[in-house]
């Protein structure tokens, strides 16, 4: 089973640094590091003030930075052949598109919000899979903002991390035009090696859960689909304005407040099924953090499983590929398998036994091959720790 390398920090900032000089013809002041992110359940909770559990990747975004004199911003990226310069008059809503939007953006809204930030040159590399919903957007936002903030004479300390993760977030809905929750951004700037990250939307805390998984012989197997996975698109959006109609007919503030009771009172059978989807997988998410804690891995599985069907169903964000990872990983010997994050593309995840991970890996990939499907990609993270400076 060949599994996408996450790389090695220290050598990855090197190349990284490397690659600047020979762009830009001069020494990177800093390079920042930012990982992407699985998460492990709770989907489509964060605009609904619910609760979601992601964890970091080893897969990280790598971002090398000077600062420059004449105000001129530049950027390049080892990911694409085409780059983008500019000023900050020339970044807003809506421009630049594409990859640069990410990085322009975290410019933008770090002036914003008081930000000395004069002219910049970036070049960034990443191994963190691009369109598999892991995230991969986040990770480069996250990436240059700390090295942005580093080069400007702050430090990540956990008060600016807070003053990032909002800035971060601006610059992916504000200028790339991509609706996001906070999730990504968060566990991106605020993970811990070794643990997930429960994230309370309601009242904002976060919270370390321990991931003993060595111990009890388990490990994640992530299928990247490599179906087509734009948030961009009007599907995410579609979902988010049901939800936000329950709220309206239900008369409260957002569908932590709902109950399974509250059902009945919506009129739209559609929105209904959305409803039910966020209230069940809220409670998914404090169950699991309960069942890791007592090392309940089959209850889990169990609930990985029923959040598949739950989004499958009724959210309908999964799709035939999605599907296939899932119950193939299942039928293999997985604990438990379900999508993971937008949905409509993207990526599903496994918990595994850490002996049959590559049987269920090969399994998957056979499978896709039998359904006249491209390979899958295939990775197999341990919880990694959130943005550092290289």
């Amino acid at each position: 089973m060949q599994l996408i390398d996450p790389g090695i920090p220290t050598t990855l900032a090197t190349s990284v640094r490397e690659r600047f000089r020979d762009v830009f013809g001069a020494e990177a002041a800093v390079v920042g590091r930012a990982p992407g992110r699985v998460n492990l359940i709770g989907e489509h909770t964060d605009y609904n003030a619910g609760l979601c559990l992601p964890v970091a990747l080893p897969h990280a975004t790598y971002a090398a930075v000077r600062l420059r004199e004449d105000g001129l911003i530049r950027l390049r990226s080892a990911q694409a052949d085409e780059g983008w310069e500019g000023t900050l008059a020339d970044i807003g809503p809506g421009r630049p598109s594409g990859w640069p939007s990410y990085v322009a953006g975290v410019l933008w809204t770090l002036a914003d919000v008081g930000y000395a930030v004069p002219g910049i040159d970036v070049f960034i590399d990443s191994t963190v899979p691009v369109g598999a919903g892991l995230s991969s957007s986040a990770a480069i936002e996250c990436s240059v903002a700390a090295a942005v903030v580093h080069t400007l004479g702050g430090t990540l300390t956990d008060e600016v991390r807070e003053l990032l993760v909002p800035a971060c977030m601006r610059a992916e809905t504000e200028v790339a035009g991509a609706p996001t929750g906070g999730m990504d951004q968060a566990v991106s700037l605020f993970a811990e090696e070794g643990r997930a990250l429960l994230l309370d939307f309601a009242d904002g805390t976060r919270t370390q859960v321990a991931l003993p998984l060595a111990e009890a012989a388990l490990s994640f197997l992530v299928i990247d689909t490599r179906v087509s996975h734009a948030l961009v698109d009007g599907g995410y959006a579609a979902r988010r304005a049901d939800c936000e109609e329950a709220v309206t007919e239900l008369g409260i503030a957002s569908l932590r407040e709902a109950t399974v009771a509250d059902l009945p009172r919506l009129d739209d059978e559609r929105v209904r099924r959305r409803v039910r989807h966020v209230v069940s997988e809220i409670e998914r998410v404090e169950e699991v953090v309960a069942a890791a804690s007592k090392g309940s891995w089959q209850r889990v599985g169990d609930l990985f499983v029923a959040s598949h069907a739950s989004m499958r169903d009724d959210y309908e964000i999964s799709c035939p590929e999605l599907d296939l990872a899932v119950d193939t990983a299942l039928e293999h010997g997985a604990l438990g398998a379900r999508m993971t994050g937008g949905g409509f593309g993207g990526s599903a995840i496994a918990l595994v036994p850490a002996d049959r991970r590559d049987e269920v890996g090969d399994a998957i990939v056979d499978a896709f091959a039998a359904a006249g499907l491209g390979e899958p990609g295939l990775l197999s993270p341990d919880p990694s720790a959130g943005a550092s400076l290289e």
